[in-house]
């Protein structure tokens, strides 16, 4: 038996897709798949240190790791129309934003990416883990914050007020798909491997549609928000047919998404092949 250690993040569209391969629902061959469950950020930092088999990671966070991982074709969180949220309790002007303090989920995540592209006048930004944003902007300890996850679903009944949806920016600006995340698996792992790994993560993800019923107490278990309505949305929104195969487009988007952060400085040259 092999084993294989696999980091993804507590949030619904992550518990929902690998429910089945890590909970014995279905056949993982010679594999054994031992969970690390953590926030995007922390995965983003563990890859950097190379200490997982296979993770989930920040599209932002992949050529700063692209010489130990490579990209699988399942597993990713790719958007169309949809993304980060930067929000604020009160309407911000535009041209104050080279004034604000904006809490942010992470300096290697997509959404910092996004932001440093689109806003590039934001240089005042505050880290914190992305479950914790919303209440800084309420309670005035930051200006403004970049939510992620569960949090486009929660931000308008807590009082907080959308100042861009920075996937409809892109949507307007570029109009390909958004790539958010994706799963990364080491290059030192044989390519007969990584192959039968990618095709495990597919049939766990088909395993979830077909049984949808059967991944809720995993997602219940480790979910921020416990709003049915909540967790079924943001899985519908984020656990799409990319996630079953990036497919073409979804890989032409993650590597245009990754050559246009290199060009504006944002991101390191990436000089090894992306995918598996």
């Amino acid at each position: 038996m092999k084993n294989i250690s696999i980091g993804y993040s507590p949030c619904p569209n992550d518990t929902f897709i690998f429910d089945a391969m890590v909970h014995g629902k279905i056949d993982t061959g010679d594999f054994i798949f031992e969970p690390v469950l953590a926030d995007v950020e922390e995965l983003n930092r563990m890859a950097m240190d190379a200490r997982l088999d296979v993770t989930k990671i920040s599209i932002g966070a992949y050529a700063a790791i692209s010489n130990n991982y490579v990209i699988l074709d399942s597993g990713s969180a790719l958007g169309k129309g949809v993304g980060p949220l930067l929000v604020s309790k009160y309407p911000i002007d535009q041209n104050l934003f080279g004034t604000v303090n904006v809490a942010i989920p992470g300096k290697n995540t997509t959404a910092n990416l996004l932001l440093s592209t689109f806003f590039p006048e934001i240089r005042n930004k505050t880290e914190m883990i992305f479950s914790a944003i919303e209440d800084s902007v309420l309670t005035g300890e930051t200006d403004a914050g970049l939510l992620i996850h569960e949090g486009r679903f929660t931000y308008s009944q807590k009082g907080l007020h959308k100042l861009f949806d920075l996937g409809e920016v892109w949507e307007a600006k570029i109009q390909i798909p958004l790539p958010l995340g994706c799963i990364t698996a080491r290059r030192s792992i044989s390519q007969s491997d990584k192959n039968h790994i990618n095709k495990i993560i597919q049939s766990s993800i088909e395993y979830a549609f077909k049984h949808p019923i059967a991944s809720k107490q995993y997602i219940r278990e480790h979910a921020v928000e416990m709003d049915e309505n909540v967790i079924e949305s943001h899985i519908a929104l984020y656990v799409n047919e990319y996630s079953l195969n990036l497919g073409t487009e979804g890989r032409n988007a993650i590597e245009f998404l990754l050559k246009k952060g290199a060009d504006l400085g944002l991101l390191p040259s990436i000089t090894k092949p992306i995918f598996n």
